[in-house]
């Protein structure tokens, strides 16, 4: 049975408007499960795409620099002189990390010393932290807002103590692996629950936010949102930094008091999930659509995505593919279900739906 009522406490009055984004999530989570299966190539370079985006965005949220082509020259071995080495440590470690949960998630067990060594190879090319890699602070630690130039606009909140982390850590661990097991809340929830929690305990003297993200990709997928290499949830994070942080803030400012209350960090945080689940959903179609149309029918496919409504003699005019090509495309587009006829005869034009 779960022991940590504090935990429990938090989730015991979840608001309608909470449940209705866990219940759109899930309905898009078997969408995704009884979607068409997108072949292995596809997914690979979703994978490294998203392994890069991710990586990128995750670093940059603490203040690196490194945009995402600078992620893909790094990771291909080319050398960038303009950025400091600490920034091309800590992306080389974060796309590493990232990668292993990517690729074994299943043979990942969540507990402590996970996210202990999760830590160490977070921070495994990162000089400056040698010394604490892997260990819980020894010294107190603030939560730092960080604008996009890289620097600190204010301290959000103060963390758990460092004498009392150790504790604190266990029972966060603790409660959300039993949480799990008895699936006595829905998981969003837990996951949800936990992140709020070890961010505001910020076990570890650096990279807090960075492995907070690592692990939401691992919880997710161990709970079924088979997506998360796909599509990337650091990336929506960054482009939501302001509602991130204040989301955060209101929620974390409440603990420790009689009415603790994570409502505004569950709804970023399912918001935020709602618009990657979505993102993935699309994302099957629109790769289905590329495996089932030749590359001159995807041309004239991706015409009448940007031109919004043509005429066939239109379309074979301005994608230099053959008029009876064009038909071709249209009648499978048509079948599809992907477009729609408008008008007759000579004034026949075809949108897409």
């Amino acid at each position: 049975m779960t022991k940590n009522n504090k935990l429990d406490k938090r989730l015991r009055q979840i608001p309608a408007e909470i449940w209705s984004k866990i219940i759109k999530i899930d309905e898009l989570k078997g969408q995704w499960i009884a979607g068409a299966q997108l072949s292995p190539q596809v997914l690979g370079r979703l994978k490294r795409s998203v392994l890069i985006t991710s990586t990128g965005a995750s670093t940059r949220i603490e203040g690196a620099k490194l945009s995402d082509e600078d992620v893909e020259k790094l990771m291909r071995g080319i050398n960038i002189q303009k950025f400091a080495d600490r920034d091309k440590q800590e992306v080389k470690g974060y796309y590493e990390l990232l990668e292993n949960v990517f690729n074994s998630w299943k043979n990942l067990r969540f507990n402590e010393s996970m996210i202990k060594h999760f830590h160490k190879e977070l921070l495994k090319y990162v000089k400056k932290d040698e010394t604490h890699r892997g260990d819980y602070k020894k010294i107190e630690n603030q939560v730092q807002m960080i604008s996009a130039a890289g620097k600190s606009v204010g301290i959000l909140f103060d963390t758990t103590r460092a004498y009392l982390t150790p504790k604190e850590m266990q029972e966060l661990v603790e409660w959300t692996q039993e949480a799990i097991i008895e699936k006595k809340y829905h998981p969003l929830l837990i996951v949800g629950n936990f992140l709020v929690e070890f961010l505001q305990i910020h076990p570890f003297q650096d990279g807090n936010g960075r492995l907070s993200r690592i692990i939401t990709n691992l919880l997710l997928l161990k709970e079924g949102y088979l997506y998360m290499p796909y599509v990337s949830h650091e990336k929506l994070i960054e482009d939501n930094k302001p509602e991130y942080y204040l989301a955060l803030r209101k929620s974390q400012k409440t603990f420790k008091t009689d009415h603790e209350d994570i409502v505004a960090w569950l709804d970023f945080f399912l918001t935020v999930f709602f618009k990657q689940s979505e993102m993935a959903i699309d994302l099957l179609s629109k790769e289905n659509i590329e495996q089932l149309l030749t590359q001159k029918q995807l041309a004239v496919w991706e015409y009448l995505q940007k031109s919004g409504q043509a005429a066939p003699r239109d379309i074979s005019k301005n994608t230099k593919v053959a008029y009876p090509t064009v038909r071709q495309a249209i009648d499978k587009l048509m079948r599809l279900k992907k477009i729609d006829r408008i008008g007759q005869g000579r004034s026949t034009s075809y949108r897409k739906k």
